[in-house]
């Protein structure tokens, strides 16, 4: 089944960051649509059975409700991937910032780490749905 919850991120550059999730975390492109002067306004982005919404800042009225990182971040997605090792080298080879390293606790395996625009992301082995 596919996620019913689905993270929703602005950014400043939100075809440099479609590019960048590409590349660093293995993100697939769904779809992306553009305004008339090629400005992302929505993109959706699959990873798995899992996807993610994004689109460039703009002054709109969402912007009233949510920004892009200022420092602190408010909530931060967590993916589940078959091999936290492999996938942490991968996001450092892009240049993501490890803000947890790398670590195995009783749960499974995983760090946390910033994209170029400071969203925070944590990535790991444990499935809370296998986990039952």
């Amino acid at each position: 089944m596919p996620s019913t919850i689905i993270p929703c991120l602005r950014y400043r550059d939100a075809s440099a960051a479609i590019d960048w999730l590409k590349r660093a975390f293995g993100f697939a492109e769904h779809v992306v649509y553009k305004d008339d002067q090629g400005v992302i306004v929505h993109a959706e982005l699959v990873f798995g059975d899992g996807m993610m919404m994004l689109g460039t800042m703009r002054e709109d009225s969402f912007a009233a409700l949510q920004g892009v990182p200022e420092g602190r971040v408010t909530q931060s997605p967590y993916v589940t991937v078959p091999d936290p090792d492999a996938h942490h080298d991968r996001a450092v080879a892009a240049g993501a910032e490890v803000v947890m390293p790398l670590k195995t606790e009783p749960h499974g395996r995983g760090y946390s780490c910033r994209d170029p625009e400071g969203h925070v992301w944590n990535f790991g082995d444990y499935d809370p749905w296998a986990a039952r």
